[in-house]
């Protein structure tokens, strides 16, 4: 990985100019709920309080901080229009603020942008250039047409009114709950924790400011370990709205001087949290969207007996990926297993072995027979099976019944 210089001096983010933002923009931003969540609490030992941003009208925070950007705009910038780069939130958001108020915008998506995105963005009004293989590429094309054409460029994290614009959304949480001992916020380039971490420590230092990562992509994690921005190898995430390879400029400083600790999640526990947000209070999460929960339900934050806020950022997650990652869900919940068992291969065999998982009431929803890899002996065969159960302690029950029975048998991850 590359790094590249340190940062010392803060941007001009202030409690005052978060202040001013919210003032700005509290006419045309949804006050998101801030509800207690009596499940997760009695799961995690915590008081746990999900702030909704995923029901803001465009699915995500993100509107905020594109709005202040665009209120702050000059008479001549609005008739040039605005550009962005976005492969989702940000796309939505400036294209819907922008129409909105009849400034024309342009956004640059990756050419491997989800059609669901791309048509979500469209319909908001803008004018959507597909172009480059990566959020990278969309954005030199967007910097290049904004210097050719004179549009105003609005970064999706490092822009200072995009920041306070953010940070708008710790004074909410403030107002709705005051006596808080942290607050866990997803962090890709860091304008979202940023900003709500100068608007809330400002307000109360002592309350905790817990940021989550991708293990897939610690970029401000990284940052802060190295004490200056590291470039980190593009990888991929089911959180890709928080999949950024290099912390801001203008970001780093201010989650350097105000937030506590910054912790990450895996693949499986942001799926996990997803279901469970899904199950548990009937709301809908995109993978960067439920990094916070899956931080706080796995237990990565240092709290316990705590009230904590917890941010649900974004819900814009695409239909045909959501039936994968529940899967992914119910297999680290350990209500969806599979394993390949050998058995005799002659008539009843199988059935013999359904019994056997009957018995145990769990359920069948996918075989396949194997004869001729994974070692079998002539006369055997192997057969991979995925089941329904209801959880680890159903697993353990299922695989002793099976042993019981003589059946070998090594569970497929």
């Amino acid at each position: 990985m590359q790094t590249q210089q340190t940062f010392g001096t803060l941007p001009m983010v202030t409690l005052r100019s978060i202040k001013d933002a919210m003032e700005r923009i509290r006419g045309s931003i949804v006050l998101t709920p801030f509800v207690h969540s009596e499940k997760f609490s009695q799961q995690t030992g915590n008081a746990v309080f999900l702030k909704l941003e995923n029901l803001q009208m465009t699915g995500a925070f993100k509107e905020r901080g594109a709005l202040n950007k665009i209120l702050l705009l000059t008479e001549e910038e609005r008739r040039r229009g605005v550009i962005a780069a976005s492969a989702g939130n940000h796309a939505q958001a400036v294209a819907y603020h922008a129409t909105k108020r009849g400034i024309k915008a342009q956004i640059c998506m990756p050419l491997t942008t989800p059609l669901v995105k791309v048509s979500a963005t469209r319909g908001y009004g803008a004018e959507v250039i597909l172009v480059g293989a990566n959020y990278d590429e969309a954005c030199e094309e967007a910097l290049r047409r904004s210097k050719q054409h004179g549009l105003t460029f609005i970064h999706p994290f490092d822009d200072e009114a995009v920041i306070a614009g953010q940070g708008t959304l710790g004074l909410e949480m403030l107002e709705q709950h005051g006596d808080l001992d942290a607050l866990v916020i997803p962090v890709g380039g860091g304008g979202l924790i940023a900003g709500v971490a100068c608007a809330v420590k400002e307000i109360n230092p002592k309350i905790r400011i817990i940021g989550v990562q991708s293990s897939k992509l610690p970029s401000m994690k990284a940052a802060l370990e190295k004490n200056e921005l590291v470039t980190l190898p593009a990888n991929k995430t089911i959180a890709d709205g928080i999949a950024v390879r290099v912390a801001g400029t203008l970001t780093f400083p201010l989650v350097r001087k105000y937030v506590d600790e910054i912790v990450t999640v895996d693949e499986e526990e942001i799926a996990s949290a997803i279901l469970q947000l899904l199950e548990k209070e009937k709301m809908l999460a995109e993978g960067a969207g439920a990094a916070a929960t899956a931080a706080v339900l796995n237990k990565k934050t240092p709290n316990h007996g705590k009230k904590l806020g917890v941010l649900v950022s974004a819900g814009n997650i695409d239909v045909s990926l959501l039936s994968l990652i529940i899967e992914r869900g119910l297999v680290k919940d350990g209500r969806l297993v599979r394993l390949r068992i050998h058995l005799p291969d002659h008539p009843g065999a199988l059935q013999r072995l359904a019994g056997v998982i009957a018995d145990q009431k769990a359920n069948i929803v996918e075989t396949k027979y194997d004869r001729a890899y994974y070692g079998v002996v002539l006369g055997d065969t192997v057969i991979d099976i995925t089941m329904e159960t209801r959880g680890p302690e159903h697993v353990a029950d299922l695989t002793a019944a099976l042993e019981a029975a003589g059946y070998p048998f090594e569970r497929v991850q």
